[in-house]
């Protein structure tokens, strides 16, 4: 691949693109437990929870593609295997057991919260460190993806 001449250096792109890779992970952590759920869920309000977790996995499934891309837009390869995931989230992909409606989404909600505070902590080291306003404004978005998420669940748990 020839290298991206983009105004950010050599380093930074490999400090950015380690950063990227474990919030992928985490992402992709998050859209395998919200498939299990999809497919798991029990009780009384089986199928609007089925329904609404069909909603937050495809995107969840977006998240994923979206950072997979960006990691490549700044000259690097993806990590794309269980192995890789599993070495750089922060999550757990083990789930508490329970298939009712609140406890998948008392897991859930821990888990956008978990991305939340890792991305919050990335936002200004990747513009102001690294020199990459333009992945820290993207990154960003996707803290405003979760913290919308995360409140549609806290309100789901009330």
């Amino acid at each position: 691949m020839k290298t991206p001449n983009i105004g950010i250096t050599k380093e930074n792109r490999q400090a950015i693109a380690d950063q990227l890779s474990k919030i992928l992970a985490d992402e992709f952590v998050l859209y395998s437990k919200t498939l299990n759920f999809h497919w798991n869920i029990e009780g009384p309000d089986f199928h609007t929870v089925h329904l609404y977790l069909e909603t937050l996995y495809e995107e969840q499934q977006e998240i994923v593609d979206t950072v997979a891309e960006k990691i490549r837009t700044i000259g690097h390869y993806v990590p794309a295997t269980l192995k890789d995931y599993s070495e750089l989230t922060h999550l757990t992909e083990k789930t508490k057991g329970k298939n009712d409606s609140q406890s998948i989404f008392s897991e859930l909600l821990e888990d956008h919260e978990s991305i939340i505070v890792f991305i919050r902590e990335e936002i200004r080291p990747i513009a102001d460190k690294w020199d990459a306003e333009g992945i820290s404004d993207y990154i960003t978005g996707l803290l405003e993806q979760h913290e919308k998420t995360a409140w549609m669940l806290r309100s789901h748990l009330k």
